[in-house]
């Protein structure tokens, strides 16, 4: 709370005390966890050679002392852009360091390794003057005093487990105010971090908030119908398609900063502008997972994190593959961060371009390639060699990632400087496509991977942290307009397909956006809750206190009823992947 003094501004010494009282429980059960082994230790030291214990003990504490000050430094650099404490989601980008470290600046990280330092040291110095038996007094009583400690030993099941009631321990029990960031402020990240870790399987026994009859019922309420009036905008059965990926596209770059992206606003104004849209979540890989294969993001994993599962995801360019499209993948980054690889070719691209396929000199930024190399790629490529029809290319760009740093200076924050970069390289690419060849028989779809946190401060629970905005241009498209249907990521997957007049009967959570009988909502998740939005209704739920935080709980019950079945549905058939 110290650390991030501008989100407590207005909280009082009561609240803090408050934070302090309800997070204890998840103190102590952490606690509990962390004294087993020394507990251990204690009894062995009645039977054993003490100078072996002593070794064993004091290495024992000097490793949890790094891991402590590991989760609480990592836990304070991350939560001021996540808006959650700390769990396992780091450690999936940490499987390609060179990537992960790419959102960051150098100060940040000299200030993260001196943290870390520090605090490891000074927990060292407590452990070795509080902890750390110097001495084991013999004991002629060895077999009572073994019981004693085995017994007390055993009494750590108390703290750990939370008491002897029917629910264990979980971070929801330090809910305790309706301001969400007193509650994380009351988590224990290392409770919270251990907790995500035992979530990464049995899916199907997470979320259980109905009836499995229950969940298929209201499911089934919310999924494509049938329709015989479903307007066909596309002008022939296989246009080409270009699907350009915008990294941290907000929808206020077309409202409160349309002087930011101007290009996005022009070619929204020559498309079909989606202007109730959102995304899936708010991280790049489980974004792309909803874009192209339909599958909602998940609150707590992502399932990239498992390749034999995306394995068996559906996925609409692989349905353009088996109908002779040509597939190609552009990205100036690394293609192997959070497993992207191995899902894209699953999603059936043979033909990956990234970081690798540049020169050196040409990776100036953090990530590799900035986006006006990566689009000056792509268009030498329409222009030097004859594109295969029809085809499918995914460009996904990176230049507007943390820490934004690109070739331009246009605008003093330095998120809206590099989204302008990126608007700049965006329309002189679309420019030089309306100027091929191909642009009457291409379709052209502009579609964030996510929002940004925008203004920084804006809490996660905000819908407008999800309010992306979407664009369908390019000469194969015969309509122009406003489309205000509500819909998500997950539903480009139906849309495209059905307008190319391709089956999708494999995306069971994709509905056909223009399809006028099918019910209109929005979907998002992050750690911890999902959002449902309807023409009517707008629920923010949050799954770990068991509570609506945004929206009317009882106007809006059978709403909240519709996203519990949805998420339920979906981890359901993650289990089952």
């Amino acid at each position: 709370m110290a650390f991030y003094h501008e989100f407590y501004a207005d909280v009082t010494f009561v609240d803090c005390c408050a934070v302090l009282f309800y997070g204890l429980p998840l103190d102590f059960s952490m606690s509990g966890y962390l004294t087993i082994l020394p507990a251990i230790f204690l009894i062995l030291s009645i039977w054993l050679n003490p100078r072996v214990l002593r070794v064993i003990e004091r290495f024992y504490f000097y490793v949890i002392a790094l891991v402590l000050s590991l989760v609480f430094v990592g836990d304070m650099a991350l939560y001021g852009n996540w808006g959650f404490r700390l769990d396992t989601t780091p450690l999936f980008y940490l499987r390609t360091p060179q990537d992960a470290m790419a959102s960051a600046n150098w100060w940040t990280i000299v200030g993260g390794v001196f943290a870390l330092v520090l605090l490891t040291a000074f927990f060292v110095y407590l452990f070795e003057r509080l902890l750390i038996r110097h001495t084991y007094t013999p004991v002629k009583k060895r077999l009572i005093m073994s019981f004693c400690l085995l017994l007390l030993s055993a009494c750590l099941f108390l703290p750990i487990r939370g008491g002897f009631s029917v629910a264990t321990m979980n971070t929801g029990q330090v809910y305790f105010s309706s301001n969400m960031r007193l509650n994380h402020a009351a988590i224990n990240p290392f409770f919270s971090f251990l907790e995500s870790v035992t979530q990464e399987k049995d899916f199907d026994k997470q979320y259980r908030f109905l009836t499995k009859e229950q969940a298929a019922i209201e499911f089934k309420k919310m999924i494509e119908v049938s329709s015989d009036s479903v307007p066909q905008l596309v002008k022939k059965t296989h246009p080409n398609v270009v699907v350009i990926v915008l990294e941290s596209f907000s929808y206020q770059l077309v409202t409160d900063f349309a002087n930011v992206a101007p290009n996005l606003n022009k070619i929204a104004s020559e498309g079909l502008f989606f202007t109730n849209f959102y995304a899936n979540s708010f991280r790049t890989d489980r974004g792309l997972v909803s874009i192209l294969s339909g599958y909602p993001a998940q609150p707590k994993t992502s399932i990239m994190k498992f390749p034999h599962k995306t394995g068996h995801l559906p996925s609409f360019p692989k349905v353009l593959k088996e109908h002779g499209y040509q597939l190609n993948y552009y990205y100036g980054g690394d293609a192997d961060f959070t497993n992207m690889r191995s899902y894209l070719r699953g999603c059936g691209f043979d033909n990956i371009v990234c970081d690798k396929n540049f020169p050196l000199r040409q990776r100036l930024s953090k990530w590799g390639a900035h986006d006006d190399v990566l689009f000056e790629y792509i268009q030498n490529e329409f222009d030097n060699k004859l594109q295969s029809e029809p085809f499918l290319k995914v460009i996904q760009t990176s230049s507007s990632h943390e820490p934004f740093d690109v070739p331009m200076h246009k605008f003093e924050d330095l998120y809206l400087n590099s989204v302008a970069f990126v608007d700049s390289c965006l329309g002189k690419f679309v420019t030089h496509l309306q100027q091929s060849p191909y642009w009457d028989n291409t379709l052209v779809l502009l579609v964030p991977d996510h929002a940004m946190r925008y203004p920084y401060n804006i809490d996660n629970f905000a819908v407008a942290r999800y309010h992306i905005p979407v664009v369908l241009t390019g000469g194969a498209l015969t309509k122009r307009g406003k489309i205000e249907t509500y819909a998500s990521q997950v539903d480009l997957a139906a849309t495209l397909l059905a307008q190319l007049d391709l089956p999708h009967n494999n995306f069971m959570f994709s509905k056909n956006i223009f399809n006028p009988s099918n019910p209109q909502f929005g979907w998002f998740t992050c750690p911890n809750f999902f959002g449902l939005i309807t023409p009517t209704d707008t629920v923010v739920y949050d799954c770990d206190a068991n509570q609506v935080v945004v929206g009317d709980a009882h106007r809006n019950s059978e709403t909240i009823v519709k996203g519990k079945a949805f998420l339920q549905t979906l981890y359901d058939d993650l289990q089952q992947r």
